[in-house]
């Protein structure tokens, strides 16, 4: 399902001005163009109302927002404006509001102002600098008709910080977009006894939106029985260039997990999935046992291309990686593993898929007589997370069924691992890992969490308030 992120643009300014001020609309109509112009360079998908200077007009660029389904508004405040000028465009777009209070230069040129001798001519000179005026009406407005709002102020040229911020709701736009279009398959069922996983599939359409698919493990082990001997001969090959194969892994091992492998892509196209969780026992049933016993490296390489999935059937990690994933973190699974106290950090990791773009060098790829809790033996990845900044997320689901945002900024350090055949990494934090873990816990997450590279907690917060989500920054 391809759907195109869609910004809506829109200025305000007052129809009675133009007569009086001559210029002063072409001014700031170039202002406008301007923050086009901008807006473009970072989602190229721009719908532009025009400069609204009547409720008329207001009336025409909600409607049309709503034809174009765009998906948020900016509202770039040029000058003072009525509320009644603005009020109609957002009621009717129904989408996410970001206020835009820039001015045009760092501040007004007052020696030379002031030597203006046409008082007229002073006055339009001011109003193209008075767009912080009307912010306080149209917020008040905003607040007593129910719209949330968010606001920039800053400047319109030579302002990083300001456009960062435009650059940000942007990117949180895009992922808010993505989740809604996207289709998460649910593969088996929920690891038996691991209460904290269990998730209403309702409240996850609720929140993000999307389709969630309910697939059968049957389907899949019925696809591997289409798979060709060329597939698989291709898909080893692919594994020997994607992973660091270790010597010991059997042939007939890496054959076995390229016969699933393939069988998965089809199960992705069949579905249309951008996202899958999976769990199944598949005791008793030797067609699949053997296909989940050998989807390691299949999910993993889905993973990396941008298809993240959750193992233990964990549906909000899923929605939480696919989160990281979209915007462009990566997102691999992970959980505590041990605190290392003489290093001061936490080694978190998980078995089955792993990141491989976000994998500090080569994946390997091990041979395990036994996958620990679960039915079968197969082939293992073992990474850790590139060494540098990194992000975690958990989409926890609080009592009463609601969910939030539990986000952590930290560091993924070198030193040893334990070599498993497991993702593992060792985290550092800026708070300590004593009371990184005693401030994550006391949220309540599951044990399991999504993390990816880089700082992008100021991203995650204002994808919180574009879906109403409360977020809360553990560090």
């Amino acid at each position: 399902m391809q759907h195109t992120l869609k910004i809506g643009l829109f200025g305000i300014g007052l129809d009675a001005y133009w007569e009086q001020f001559a210029g002063l609309k072409e001014r700031l109509e170039g202002y406008l163009t301007t923050v086009q112009n901008k807006l473009a360079a970072v989602h190229p998908h721009i719908v532009n109302a025009g400069l609204v200077d009547t409720p008329e007009k207001a009336f025409e660029a909600g409607s049309q927002f709503r034809r174009e389904e765009v998906d948020l508004i900016f509202l770039y405040v040029t000058t003072y404006a009525l509320s009644s000028t603005v009020l109609p465009v957002v009621q009717r777009a129904k989408v996410p509001v970001i206020i835009l209070n820039l001015a045009p230069e760092a501040a007004i040129d007052y020696a030379a102002f002031n030597q203006m001798t046409d008082r007229t001519q002073m006055t339009g000179e001011w109003l193209a600098y008075c767009s912080a005026c009307p912010v306080p009406e149209i917020a008040n407005v905003f607040n007593r008709t129910g719209i949330t709002f968010h606001q920039i102020t800053g400047m319109l040229h030579d302002d990083p910080e300001c456009w960062q911020e435009v650059t940000e709701w942007v990117e949180a736009a895009r992922v808010a977009h993505t989740m809604s279009y996207n289709r998460l398959g649910l593969m088996g069922h929920y690891y038996s006894g691991m209460l904290d996983i269990y998730s209403d599939l309702t409240q996850q359409y609720a929140t993000f939106g999307g389709h969630i698919e309910l697939l059968e493990v049957d389907e899949l082990a019925d696809l591997r029985k289409q798979v060709t001997d060329e597939q698989i001969q291709k898909r080893v090959q692919h594994f020997q260039a994607s992973f660091d194969v270790q010597p010991d892994c059997p042939p007939d091992e890496l054959a076995r997990s390229a016969r699933t492998s393939v069988a998965l892509d089809a199960l992705v196209e069949r579905y249309q999935l951008g996202s899958l969780a999976y769990f199944y026992k598949g005791t008793g049933n030797f067609d699949n046992e053997d296909t989940i016993s050998s989807i390691i490296l299949g999910n993993s390489l889905l993973t990396a291309r941008g298809i993240p999935v959750a193992g233990e059937y964990e549906v909000k990690n899923a929605q939480a990686m696919k989160i990281m994933d979209s915007f462009g973190a990566g997102g691999s699974f992970t959980e505590y593993y041990a605190l290392d106290f003489k290093a001061d950090v936490v080694l978190m990791g998980h078995d089955g898929p792993g990141h491989l773009a976000i994998a500090e060098g080569k994946t390997k790829v091990r041979p395990l007589g036994v996958y620990h809790g679960k039915v079968g033996r197969g082939l293992s990845v073992e990474m850790s997370v590139k060494n540098g900044p990194v992000t975690l997320l958990s989409v926890v689901e609080k009592a009463g069924g609601k969910l939030m945002l539990l986000v952590a900024e930290g560091e993924s350090v070198p030193g040893p691992i334990l070599e498993i055949g497991n993702t593992n990494s060792r985290y550092k934090f800026s708070i300590g890992a004593r009371k990184f873990v005693n401030r994550w816990n006391s949220y309540g997450p599951a044990h399991h969490c999504a993390v990816g590279v880089g700082h992008i907690r100021s991203k995650l917060e204002k994808l919180g308030q574009l879906l109403h989500l409360e977020v809360v920054d553990v560090c």
